[in-house]
């Protein structure tokens, strides 16, 4: 399987767009958009038997966890850090996985999925205040500059030819961050919130799955 059709069938699994290939997902291609049946051997049958009330919670965290790119291990770190916060832990979990260092490359355009973000990071190419880091799970903060390189910008082939070409694209940044496009970096202006996340997501379960 390659790995492009391994990821449209994340997005199927989950029955909603996760984005994880960036701006195809925004196209007529993504198998949402042509209602691609189901992964499986019978996919074009609706499941007959009911989800339970677990199954719903533990759904809701599979998705959460294809949609930022995280494992278990890494997924439960962030919730028992998110429940240390004053405040709904739900969101303040949602919070947090949008202020990985993956994350904010891709929603500042700067990669073309949060996996190509990664590759990115964990290859040097990218830095937070003039500083590299080889870490996608590094926690952005309020006035972090991130930026590439400048190894990395040296590389005109690969800036040009990568990096401004998904600039280029009409995908809004999210009003918590700002993209200096010709500079070629971004700064976090606040911390994200609930609402800067427009994929529909049930906090409230992956919240009661982890309270039990």
């Amino acid at each position: 399987m390659s790995s492009e059709v391994a990821v449209c069938r994340k997005c199927r699994q989950a029955g909603e767009k996760l984005f994880l290939k960036g701006a195809r997902c925004r196209t007529a291609k993504c198998p949402i958009e042509s209602k691609t049946p189901s992964p499986g051997q019978h996919g074009k049958k609706p499941l007959a038997r009911k989800l339970s009330e677990y199954g719903k919670q533990l759904r809701e965290k599979q998705k959460v966890k294809l949609m930022y790119g995280v494992l278990e291990k890494q997924f439960r770190r962030f919730f028992r850090l998110a429940s240390k916060y004053k405040g709904a832990s739900g969101e303040i979990l949602l919070s947090l996985l949008e202020r990985r260092l993956d994350n904010v490359l891709f929603r500042l355009k700067m990669a073309f999925s949060r996996d190509q973000a990664r590759q990115f990071i964990v290859h040097g190419h990218v830095s937070v205040n003039g500083k590299r880091v080889k870490s996608p799970s590094y926690l952005v903060g309020i006035n972090d500059i991130i930026s590439l390189t400048e190894t990395t910008l040296k590389n005109k082939e690969f800036v040009e030819g990568v990096i401004d070409k998904r600039m280029n694209i009409g995908v809004k940044v999210p009003e918590w961050l700002e993209l200096q496009k010709k500079e070629r970096k971004g700064v976090v202006l606040r911390l994200p919130v609930r609402s800067d996340i427009s994929v529909p997501i049930e906090e409230r379960l992956i919240v009661e799955l982890y309270s039990k």
